[in-house]
């Protein structure tokens, strides 16, 4: 089947993109360099952004042939207040990316021209509603870093070809929005980093089609969600899920924390590239578990996230935590050197009574014991965890680990939960496997469905839970498949009687051979 023109679209602008990265990467270690690349493609898009948007309001104003790039600056200045307030941001038209671009081949000073671009776009924001959303943006992006070469020259040789690359990527007209290719950018990008990084890179980032499973759990039977939130958003890709899934008209806002500053940059460039304007997300930059950011915005309608597995954390150590009002229902706070469960908890204090929340975990969180095991005693006992879906092995950069999701709910229909072994829905891609969209679909109607199927799905009470001591691995509810063949014990007798009764035929075949040639021996 010949690919439609949207898919040729993004089929060469990967291609581009790998070319690009292999050219230019160099001494530049791939993991480091994506900042580079995934920070001027930002730099491409706040420019276009802006430019698109003015041109479009000029024109609708009579201007014609109005084209914000070839303003003089200080004719633009007029502009700036009116544009901050509404996009969060501004460029004069002299350092939108096209100009900069055009001049950097003459420009001896060009990383010194950028720093400044860079340091004004984020200046322009100071004294705004925006700031905070802006602020640091292009930290990452050391247009000074020996990285990029020993000399100046050198370093604005690589500078020179990183904007011509990002400048050259096939993403269309800005104004037609018939293709997210931004954003689609980024994503290959950041897919593509990943899987080349391992597990460095594979922290920040999960796969696509997992994500889209845990938003269409999440948000099963609604059309609209208020507020969606990921306590370890990486670089923000889960949470714009929810966008694809029901249109991001119908998101109301996103908002999210995360640990790592290169990532929580990474997740602020996201929402920019995928239009996502400064009023309608909040990223929050520290650790969750400690130091949550987002007490007034509690609680979330919608909740994903993939936490790191099994790191360490406060736990008891901090005497405060065992009081906090996330983790002091269970009356135990999780092991110090496992924090999954921790985060599980902090999840279902923010969850809304309505909501939802779809969680990536660590298979060992469903059965070890000690302060996890009384972790999900609370969790049963009062009927907050809905499903727990296996997955197959094999799905995430960095790691071969079959990965589970637990699915928590502030109000259920019933007092049990449905076990669903999806350990065999993947398809072999490459070096890893991959939920493709049968997959997908196959996991979220047995999901919506929530009915026994043999080998795939069971229904269990939580009384039958805490008999078995609280183990909520999968596979102590969902027998699997005996996909041995039947064997006749009576037919396979008879079989080999037939094979021994021939053999002892054959036997006496060569015996009488033998001897008749022995007999004819001289």
């Amino acid at each position: 089947m010949a690919a439609t023109g949207k898919e040729a679209q993004r089929a060469e602008l990967h291609r581009t993109i790998w070319r690009i990265a292999n050219d230019l990467r160099g001494s530049v270690d791939g993991w480091d360099f994506k900042t580079y690349v995934l920070g001027m493609l930002f730099y491409r898009f706040v420019s276009e952004n802006l430019a698109d948007y003015l041109n479009r309001l000029e024109r609708a104003a009579g201007e014609v042939g109005f084209e914000y790039a070839e303003l003089p600056d200080d004719q633009a200045e007029g502009g700036r207040t009116a544009t901050v307030e509404e996009k969060g941001f501004y460029i004069l038209p002299s350092e939108l990316f096209r100009n900069v671009r055009r001049r950097a081949a003459n420009d001896p000073n060009l990383n010194e021209t950028l720093e400044r671009v860079f340091r004004n776009i984020e200046g322009s924001a100071v004294g705004y509603e925006s700031e905070h959303d802006l602020k640091g943006l292009f930290d990452d992006l050391d247009v000074n870093s020996s990285k990029l070469g020993n000399t100046v020259a050198r370093r604005n040789e690589k500078l020179v070809k990183l904007l011509d690359a990002i400048g050259d990527l096939p993403l269309g007209d800005f104004a037609d929005n018939a293709i997210d290719l931004f954003g689609d950018a980024y994503e290959y990008l950041m897919q593509m980093y990943a899987s080349q990084a391992g597990k460095s890179g594979g922290e920040y980032y999960t796969p696509q089609e997992v994500s889209e499973v845990l938003a269409r759990i999440a948000v099963v039977g609604k059309e609209r969600v208020n507020k969606v939130y990921d306590p370890a958003a990486g670089s923000g890709s889960l949470l714009l899920k929810f966008a694809k899934v029901l249109g991001p008209e119908n998101v109301g806002g996103f908002y999210g924390q995360e640990i790592n500053l290169t990532t929580y940059n990474l997740a602020r460039i996201n929402m920019f590239l995928h239009d996502v304007n400064y009023t309608k997300f909040d990223m929050a930059h520290g650790d969750t578990l400690t130091d949550p950011q987002h007490w007034d915005d509690e609680p979330f309608e919608a909740i994903v996230s993939n936490p790191p597995y099994s790191i360490r954390w406060e736990g008891d150590s901090n005497p405060l935590l065992i009081n906090d009002e996330r983790f002091a229902p269970a009356g135990v706070l999780a092991p110090k050197s496992k924090a999954d469960l921790a985060f599980t908890m902090h999840m279902l204090a923010w969850l809304a009574v309505n909501g939802t929340a779809a969680i990536v975990e660590f298979p060992g969180v469903l059965y070890r014991g000690g302060a996890e095991r009384k972790i999900r005693k609370y969790l049963i006992d009062n009927n907050f965890i809905d499903t727990v879906i296996q997955l197959p092995p094999d799905l995430f950069f960095g790691t071969t680990i079959a990965t589970c999701i637990i699915v928590l709910k502030r109000s259920k229909t019933d007092n049990a939960v449905l076990f669903i072994d999806a350990s065999a829905e993947f398809t072999r891609v490459g070096n890893k496997n991959k939920l493709l969209p049968a997959n997908q679909q196959h996991i979220v109607d047995t999901f919506v469905t929530r009915t026994d199927v043999d080998h795939v799905a069971k229904l269990v009470s939580n009384e039958a839970i805490a008999e078995n001591e609280y183990n909520i691995a999968v596979s102590s509810y969902v027998e699997p498949e005996d996909t041995r063949e039947e064997v006749d014990i009576r037919a396979l007798n008879a079989e080999i009687a037939r094979i021994v009764a021939r053999q002892a035929e054959l036997r006496a075949s060569i015996d009488a051979i033998v001897a008749d040639l022995e007999g004819e021996s001289p």
